[in-house]
């Protein structure tokens, strides 16, 4: 007699989503798919903003013009980051694309050209960090002890940018082909590594030298090369839906430019995001240090805590550009409606979060008073409007997951570069509300740009879209 089949539980559907599984992303059952793609992008996530938290933790220890120089050097980061996502989410496009439409023999050489172009990409900013540390900081705004002593980790963490651009087009690869779970596992160990190395480079340990503020941006560079090294060996010996082979590690400028030309637009949307941000931190930086170090820690919180709604959001970006792949629209239009609804209720959540407890949240990171009343009175404000943005998540990358990266570089640039900063420079400026004045012009343009967005995508066009 032949035994019946039952469908896995929920808890092992929690294991292979975590060991990874070779489950074609175009046919199962959507809950089923979203399960399998988000719970390792979510943990892949939630363990780099554990790494953020706990950096900034053991950095907030040395004072807050240690804690300005971190939000300072950022300011440059975000920069580099802006290459990095944008990038990156053309890579997870154009490989969700072809794992769709069934083409794994140009899978392996989208990676590898992708691969060159993140090496290329991050020499620039290696030269500046290098040769430039001092005066990058000072053009920020920053106080004599971060020039005088905080430039050493502004060198370190832009002069080995390298292994960050690396590390975020690789798990691009992987997510794109649905091996999130390998993402996941490289980012758990080159983080888990930053963490145990940070409080003993930094404060230094038995035979081990402190290295003060330099010693977070070595541990980062140690913990971070470690996991480009594990994903260069993955890549080669082959995931669950993906492998390079060692004749594909070739130019091929046909498969660069369209992983160029793909990218522009999420480039272009990242920076634009970004250098709003840095504009932001100028001004806060014409406040004071405590200004900019409460920000700091409260965009550490922030980042911590959505985490997961960004892991659910990149599974959206997978399922939208496989099934377009596979000539399934409605399929991928259904997954980001299913999507978006589970990231509603979670933001919701850490809205609730934010608005009761956010000065306990702040106070953990610091002990100053001044700093404490900044960081927590930002999580307050921003909280009133955490549940339109995670709606703004999802429906962006869907969008970048179809490969329309053109639409999100629009919307950003109208309400981050002519709404957002023009809003916070004069609230915070011209009506003389100080730091409330940025935090609100946040919540104003973050709020718009979210309900524009999600109606933008229920058009329909991005269904339409060839990469």
């Amino acid at each position: 007699m032949e035994k019946t089949q039952h469908p896995p539980t929920i808890w092992q559907e929690l294991g292979n989503a975590i060991r990874g599984t070779e489950a074609d992303y175009t046919q199962i059952s959507l809950k089923r798919a979203i399960l399998l793609l988000a719970v390792p992008m979510i943990l892949e996530l939630m363990m780099e903003s554990i790494f953020a938290v706990v950096d900034i933790y053991f950095v907030g220890k040395l004072g807050p013009s240690a804690v300005a120089t971190v939000g300072l050097t950022e300011t440059y980061l975000f920069l580099l980051y802006s290459i990095a996502m944008g990038l990156s989410t053309a890579v997870t496009a154009i490989i969700a694309r072809r794992i769709g439409e069934r083409k794994k023999e140009e899978v392996g050489l989208s990676a590898v050209q992708a691969i060159f172009i993140a090496i290329l990409a991050s020499l620039p900013f290696a030269l500046a960090g290098i040769f430039f540390s001092k005066e990058l900081l000072a053009l920020m705004g920053a106080d004599d002890w971060a020039i005088q002593h905080g430039y050493g980790y502004t060198q370190w963490m832009l002069g080995g940018n390298a292994v960050v651009m690396l590390l975020f087009v690789m798990n691009a690869i992987f997510r794109g082909a649905g091996d999130a779970a390998i993402a996941m596992r490289v980012l758990w160990v080159a983080n888990g590594i930053n963490i145990l190395l940070d409080p003993l480079l930094i404060f230094g340990w038995g035979p081990i030298p402190a290295f003060g503020i330099e010693g977070a941006a070595i541990a980062t560079n140690l913990g971070r090369g470690v996991g480009v090294a594990m994903q260069l060996w993955v890549l080669l010996k082959g995931g669950k839906h993906i492998r390079v082979r060692i004749d594909q590690l070739i130019w091929d400028m046909k498969t660069m430019f369209t992983i160029l030309r793909t990218s522009l637009g999420g480039i272009g949307q990242m920076l634009i995001a970004m250098t709003s941000w840095i504009f932001l931190m100028r001004i806060l930086a014409e406040v004071g240090s405590e200004a900019v170090a409460g920000s700091t820690i409260a965009m550490r919180i922030m980042m911590f805590c959505m985490m997961p709604a960004w892991g659910l959001s990149n599974a959206a970006a997978t399922l939208v550009g496989q099934n377009l792949g596979a000539e399934r629209p409605d399929r991928a239009e259904s997954a980001v409606w299913k999507i978006g609804r589970y990231n509603m209720v979670f933001m919701l959540i850490i809205s609730l979060v934010f608005f009761f407890f956010n000065r306990a949240l702040v106070g953990v990171f610091s002990m100053d008073d001044r700093v404490i009343s900044i960081g927590s009175e930002w999580l307050r404000i921003i909280s009133y409007s955490f549940f339109i943005y995670g709606w703004w998540m999802v429906s962006v990358q869907a969008f970048n997951g179809a490969g329309d990266t053109k639409t999100p570089t629009m919307i950003n640039f109208v309400f981050f570069w002519l709404i957002q900063i023009p809003l916070a420079y004069f609230l915070a400026i011209s009506l003389n509300l100080s730091h409330t004045g940025v935090f609100w012009g946040i919540f104003a343009s973050e709020t718009a740009v979210g309900i524009f967005t999600l109606w933008l995508f229920s058009r329909g066009r991005w269904k339409t879209v060839k990469v």
